[in-house]
């Protein structure tokens, strides 16, 4: 079925799309299947300075006391090097969580779940295995299903962390979709970010997956950058 990858901001759903994924601050779309979008590894940029004055000893930091950031897209992580610190940030995520059943939304999306990737070797795999193992037990009290984003290397672990699907960026650009549709079978929702991928998936996965053509801001429609094609 078509789908939608709105989370840089909302707008009314193109002709025939029946999934959307919004960010968590929106609102879901009336009527269809809407997924919630949390940045659940790293700190957004304009959230930073509420994580530094209300849990400064959540930001990840090296010995020096220098903040990890993950250069593309200037975020801080969040430091889940410890039982204590993943409780804490669950806590505070599951907050988050219960908006989003509470607005309608059927599903949630944490981003970055590959954040040990960037972390200096400071957090290992597991680290994030562990957390997003509490969120996904947190989404299923609240009836929520929960998406694997990304990060192949933990598919052979999605089942045991509680991942009910996936959102996959660029698995026709990095020949992943295989992958994800060995693991989840058709419950799989991709976004391109170039013709090429898009190509690429489309010729290997229309109709097996839901693919969509997105510009890399995800911007909503009317914006001059805006892309939105499916297979």
């Amino acid at each position: 079925m078509k789908w939608d990858y709105q989370i840089g901001g909302a707008y009314a759903p193109p002709s025939g799309v029946r999934i959307v994924s919004r960010d968590s601050s929106a609102s879901p779309a009336p009527g269809l299947y809407n997924i919630c979008y949390l940045n659940a590894f790293q700190a957004q940029p304009d959230a930073t300075g509420w994580w530094q004055s209300n849990h400064p000893d959540l930001l990840l930091k090296t010995s020096s006391g220098a903040p990890v950031i993950d250069e593309n897209w200037n975020e801080q992580l969040l430091d889940v090097s410890t039982d204590a610190k993943r409780t804490a940030i669950a806590q505070i995520e599951g907050g988050w969580i219960a908006s989003c059943a509470a607005k309608g939304f059927q599903a949630i999306e944490p981003d970055n779940l590959d954040s040990y990737s960037r972390s200096q070797s400071l957090l290992t795999a597991d680290d994030d295995v562990a957390l997003a193992t509490q969120l996904a037990r947190l989404a299923h009290a609240k009836g929520l299903a929960i998406a694997q984003k990304n990060t192949t290397e933990f598919l052979p672990r999605a089942h045991q962390i509680g991942f009910d699907f996936a959102v996959s960026e660029q698995c026709g650009k990095y020949g992943e979709c295989g992958g994800y549709a060995s693991t989840y079978a058709d419950h799989v929702v991709d976004v391109e970010y170039d013709d090429a991928g898009f190509t690429a998936a489309c010729h290997a996965y229309a109709g097996k997956i839901a693919i969509v053509d997105r510009d890399q801001d995800v911007s909503p429609a009317g914006s001059s950058s805006y892309v939105y094609k499916t297979c």
